[in-house]
């Protein structure tokens, strides 16, 4: 171990005065620390464990040296961060310096403080590990990049005391984590009142197998809504008619949701077949209820995107055309700052910018269109600048340009609703898909050939969707106080024609027939008052027996007739009250909690009818226009814990839920208790 013997300030020479020498150096953090030479003008102590390098000695441009101190070396020594003990012995040290510190007036205080560490740092590998895991499911890094070099290099540098991690060590603690954090969603879903709806998404792998990701949706005992991934099933064979079928049946055991299924929606067309044997894990009686469209074989944002391929496909000549315009423009630089120059030339108002799409993201490429549509005088006039340019569109192209933006929009419109909220009202989704049928049915009957040539399918599409899933969505908006089935009235009046009245009579059918089966459930009953009236029951068991077997049994009967009587009448009087007043700030899951007592049955009903998801695609696939596929490094042994622990760490789960309505948790022993239906 090199230790200095000696440390010397130098100075430049004046008036043949000698540099000043200093005392030898005392300090014992030399013990730890070795001074090596990085230059021929640099010297660096190096710390014997960790390698770490610190500031020691520096000549400077007018010849002079400067020599740092030992305090940021003390430092080092006192966090721990290295593994090297500081073996300072403060109070011998401070003894050592007593007359030094004495003669130079140094306070009490500063010497206690200089003899304390600032902080001490507490190294447990098992939080680094932890934290690893969770960085992991957070960003989807692959597992395996805790063995790659690169970043073990990484980790060693900023705490060499962490040893390695391996694949299999991380991979458990990831499988903790997500084992953990499934504790507190089966207590959330224990704890819910109502029944769930479930949502199915179907992922390819690489090599062909499928992946069904099982999205929950329900309204809490808080009335508030939850959408949680529960389960992602490997499906072998995605095309069997069992597939599906299977998925739900998994998540179904795996939550103990058995009987408590309300709907189901998918991302894609199903065969008959295939949905026959989804229907019967539905828990209403009647699973063809409401034309059996609890079962949504489509979801409306799969039936937008649909509609879009089919405008894209019928202008893909243009729409290259445009692409091609703007890859020449934003590729040179040069392209650009003429184009920019022309523009301030030709005085175009706006800030409207270049912009070149991705052609897997569809509102990408209407952007694109926009965007050249605004710059169509800038473009049409480029070869005045720029000779070599041959790309100009004509006018006929911009024609079709500005019918594809038409009809775009209005889709576009719809689908950022989905990305801006992760349950939209199904009262907007309503509106918007009505406006969307309006338009492309006024727009059949132009006589511009390119736009009947796209406006035909999309139309199929859109009227296949109201006919198939529109009742759903119909009756969520007739859950909502401010339309009721007025709203439904005046909209199938517009979409059917002649044939309005005969759907409209499927949703006030379907309602009742809903409301019925509800009124066969149990209502709702405090905690206490289950609690104590159950007590004075097992006291009158042993006191006189059963109230029944004194001839009440025929009354008890009639207490049951005449109450569902009078439930029966909650529809048909929510129906018949005025509606509410419109207002932007409207709580529609709040009015019907502060209407339970009002309406016990219906709200029940209500609670789960605005939990039916309408779409079941993410923000970031809202736009995709191509078959969603796994990321490579996806492993099926881990895929489910990743992706679900994911989704409930965004989510943000509380520890427990003691602060949940005491209707639901106040005593999850007790089967009464746990299910409000």
């Amino acid at each position: 171990m090199e230790i200095p013997e000696e440390k010397y300030e130098l100075t430049p020479v004046e008036n043949n005065v000698k540099p000043a020498r200093r005392r030898k150096t005392k300090s014992r953090v030399w013990n730890y620390f070795t001074v090596e030479s990085v230059s021929a003008e640099c010297k660096r102590a190096f710390c014997n464990t960790c390698r770490r390098s610190f500031a020691y000695s520096t000549v400077q441009e007018n010849g002079s040296t400067k020599v740092a101190g030992t305090s940021h070396l003390k430092r080092h020594l006192e966090k721990g961060t290295c593994g090297a003990t500081t073996g300072l012995d403060n109070n011998n040290e401070g003894d050592a310096n007593s007359a030094s510190g004495a003669s130079t007036g140094v306070s009490e205080s500063r010497k206690r403080r200089y003899r304390s560490p600032a902080y001490t740092a507490v190294f447990n590998p098992d939080i680094c590990r932890h934290d690893i895991a969770r960085m992991i499911i957070m960003h989807d890094y692959p597992l395996d990049m805790v063995e790659h070099p690169g970043f073990q290099s990484f980790v060693q540098s900023l705490q060499p005391q962490f040893g390695a991690v391996s694949f299999k060590t991380i991979q458990g603690e990831c499988v903790a984590s997500y084992l953990s954090e499934k504790q507190k969603v089966m207590r959330l879903i224990d704890a819910m009142p109502g029944r769930v709806c479930l949502s199915l998404d179907m992922y390819m792998s690489r090599n062909s197998v499928g992946y069904v990701f099982i999205t929950g949706h329900f309204t809490d005992s808080n009335w508030k809504t939850q959408k949680l991934i529960l389960n992602v099933v490997l499906e072998p064979y995605p095309d069997s008619h069992n597939a599906l079928s299977h998925a739900v049946a998994c998540c179904l055991s795996d939550w103990r949701l058995e009987s408590r299924l309300f709907s189901l929606t998918l991302n894609h067309p199903v065969p008959e077949a295939g949905l026959e044997n989804l229907r019967s894990h539905l828990c209403v009686k009647n699973p063809l209820i409401l034309n059996g469209q609890l079962l949504l074989g489509q979801c409306i944002s799969q039936t937008f995107t649909a509609m879009v391929i089919d405008m894209l496909s019928a202008g893909r000549d243009i729409i290259k055309k445009i692409r091609d315009n703007m890859k020449y423009v934003t590729t040179s630089q040069n392209h650009v700052d003429r184009f920019v120059d022309l523009k301030r030339q030709l005085q175009v108002p706006g800030e409207v910018r270049l912009f070149l799409d991705d052609q897997s993201q569809w509102n990408t490429t209407y952007q694109m269109l926009v965007s050249a549509s605004d710059l169509k005088e800038v473009f049409s006039c480029l070869d005045t600048v720029i000779p070599e340019y041959k790309l100009a569109p004509n006018m006929e192209d911009w024609k079709q340009v500005e019918s594809i933006c038409t009809y775009l929009k209005p889709l576009s419109d719809a689908m950022n609703l989905l990305v801006s909220s992760s349950c939209p009202p199904a009262i907007t989704l309503f509106q918007e898909a009505f406006s969307i049928h309006a338009k492309i049915a006024c727009a059949a009957t132009s006589g511009d050939p390119f736009v009947c040539s796209f406006i035909k399918p999309m139309q199929d599409k859109i009227e296949k969707y109201w006919k198939e899933c529109g009742l759903v969505l119909a009756i969520s908006v007739v859950m909502d106080p401010r339309f009721k089935m007025k709203l439904v009235e005046f909209s199938f009046s517009k979409l059917f024609g002649e044939e309005s009245p005969l759907y409209v009579k499927m949703v006030d059918d379907g309602l009742h027939e809903l409301f019925d089966e509800y009124l066969t459930l149990p209502l709702p009953q405090s905690p206490a008052y289950s609690v104590n009236h159950g007590n004075v029951d097992r006291a009158d068991e042993h006191q006189g027996g059963n109230l029944s077997e004194y001839g009440l049994a025929d009354f008890d009967m009639y207490i049951m007739e005449t109450t569902s009587q009078q439930l029966k009448s909650e529809m048909d009087q929510y129906l018949d009250e005025n509606l509410e007043g419109r207002s932007s700030n409207f709580d529609l899951l709040e009015w019907w909690k502060q209407k339970r007592s009002k309406y016990p049955t219906l709200s029940k009903m209500a609670r789960d009818i605005l939990s039916i998801p309408v779409s079941t695609a993410s923000p970031e696939l809202v736009y995709s226009t191509r078959p969603r596929e796994l990321s490579p490094h996806a492993r099926s042994e881990t895929l489910e814990a990743l992706v679900c622990t994911k989704d409930w760490l965004q989510h943000g789960l509380p520890e427990d839920f003691a602060g949940l309505d005491s209707l639901a948790v106040s005593d999850l022993s007790n089967p009464a208790l746990k299910i409000e239906f």
